[in-house]
């Protein structure tokens, strides 16, 4: 798994709730679109859900 999606799961996880991609990127100090695509492929994964629209949580 790449750094940054290792990053993005820390901090999803450090957050405690659902997060925003935008709310990663600005704590993580990295581009929107980068975060999003790390998020979808997170998804295919199976590391990370979705439990409402726009917001995604570690798939524990």
């Amino acid at each position: 798994m790449s750094e940054v999606k290792t990053n993005i799961l820390n901090e999803m996880k450090k957050v405690g709730k659902p997060v925003r991609p935008g709310d990663i990127a600005k704590a993580l100090s990295i581009d929107g679109k980068e975060v999003s695509k790390a998020i979808k492929e997170l998804k295919e994964e199976g590391k990370v859900i979705s439990p409402k629209r726009c917001f995604y949580a570690p798939g524990e």
